[in-house]
């Protein structure tokens, strides 16, 4: 997906972010700032993805606040009360679709997103959300494919409720290789993060997407455990938007399954359903 320019605010925003976690003055913040919008306004011109633009702009910013992982803090917390709410919801999430549209509400832990918020009560939200379910549901045309599959996974809080989906998979004898980030990022998942939570019980392979401090897939980055991974698996499970972002951009890959809330209008405009949405599309590219 190519950058946006309802997107140029919403990064600024979280380079605002990013300056009030570190503690940044309002003056240094300010410069932060100006110095961010300036890389924007250049990239946005090149031949890049809406993810590999917000991932320089990110870098530079972490660079000018001398920190690699500003979020450290909120990754603990809303895996904390991920954990809490997974604790009371998981007796009765036993098909699929049920674990397909926990790890779908799960990926509202997303700091990323100036339109979006993560809800503080999010036992409340879940509830709700797994009651409305999902507005695309493709989970009947998915599930007949999964038997050796790439799992690209996105924020921490959300990784709890995909162990749930990896286990379920796991039970059913499917292979995954689980792909995570290779350095912090805003509150993406990294190795650190997954073995925290013995994800690796239900994964064959833990490796990460490439690139270091980079969001989304970028297929010229790829290990080579992902990317043998890729060309022998029968589905690839793409969480959240900026993996949606990149994945949607290639063409010739295994069947995907974007996994992902809708939480801005470019991404609502383009997947076709209202900001908000919870979906379970499979695409054939």
């Amino acid at each position: 997906m190519k950058f946006d320019d309802r997107c140029f605010d919403c990064l600024l925003s979280r380079v605002s972010l990013e300056c009030s976690l570190c503690g940044a003055g309002e003056e240094r913040s300010a410069e932060i700032r100006e110095e961010c919008a300036r890389l924007l306004l250049d990239l946005r011109t090149r031949p890049l993805s809406h993810p590999q633009i917000a991932s320089a702009m990110h870098r530079l910013a972490y660079s000018r606040l001398g920190t690699g992982d500003p979020f450290r803090r909120l990754k603990e917390e809303s895996t904390a009360q991920a954990l809490e709410v997974c604790r009371t919801v998981r007796p009765r999430i036993r098909s699929f679709r049920d674990h397909v549209l926990a790890s779908v509400i799960g990926n509202t832990f997303d700091y990323g997103v100036k339109s979006h918020t993560v809800n503080a009560n999010f036992s409340q939200y879940f509830e709700e959300e797994f009651q409305l379910g999902l507005a695309i549901d493709d989970c009947d045309r998915i599930l007949p494919l999964a038997s050796d599959i790439v799992y690209f996974t996105d924020n921490c809080g959300e990784i709890v409720f995909d162990r749930l989906l990896l286990e379920f998979l796991h039970r059913c004898g499917a292979k995954v290789t689980l792909a995570v980030r290779e350095e912090p990022i805003l509150n993406d998942a990294t190795r650190e993060e997954a073995l925290a939570l013995h994800m690796d019980r239900f994964a064959d392979v833990i490796t990460h997407t490439g690139c270091g401090c980079e969001l989304g897939v970028r297929l010229d980055c790829m290990p080579d455990p992902l990317r043998c991974a890729m060309e022998t698996c029968t589905l690839v499970i793409s969480k959240g938007m900026a993996n949606y972002e990149s994945l949607s951009e290639y063409h010739d890959l295994p069947p995907v399954a974007y996994l992902m809330a809708v939480k801005c209008e470019p991404i609502a405009d383009e997947v076709g359903v209202p900001r908000g949405s919870k979906v379970a599309m499979l695409r054939f590219q």
